[in-house]
């Protein structure tokens, strides 16, 4: 390009340099190390109430057939389930006439978790390393702190 009197103009250099694309990389890195882990929990906790819903519900089930059969025993909500969750195993044990324990075990990326209820209305939980129970064990943990 020329001015009019005839000089060229000084040329204009685009893009980035070197230490300019490295402090963004740098930048882009902390973020990253921030976010995943808490990206990683958030997507733990989601995964959780699949299991305390799920015992929720078979709780309603075993207290429906015992008002109508004086019993826990042979209930058929205490039938071992593999299949309807992704990452727990649901199971029953110690089912009697007058008492029983469900049992949501995880699997695969929830490994680890343990959930529990009771006829008695107990619930309680045990977590993988990273995770604090809560306290006292009276629930159901669903955050990595401790919380119900």
């Amino acid at each position: 390009m020329r001015h009019q009197d005839g000089t060229s103009a000084p040329s204009v250099q685009t893009g980035f340099t070197l230490i300019e694309l490295m402090i963004t990389v740098a930048i882009i890195g902390i973020l990253a190390s921030v976010a995943l882990p808490a990206y990683n929990e958030y997507v733990v906790r989601g995964k959780v109430p699949e299991a305390t819903s799920r015992l929720s519900t078979l709780q309603v089930q075993m207290e429906q057939y015992f008002l109508d059969n004086r019993t826990y025993a042979n209930a058929p909500a205490c039938a071992e389930d593999t299949t309807s969750s992704k990452y727990f195993t649901f199971s029953c044990s110690a089912a009697n006439a007058t008492g029983f324990t469900l049992q949501a075990v995880g699997k695969d990326t929830m490994a680890g978790f343990t959930y529990n209820a009771t006829q008695s209305g107990k619930s309680t939980v045990a977590v993988p390393t990273g995770w604090n129970p809560p306290s006292p064990n009276n629930c159901w943990a669903t955050k990595k702190s401790g919380t119900c």
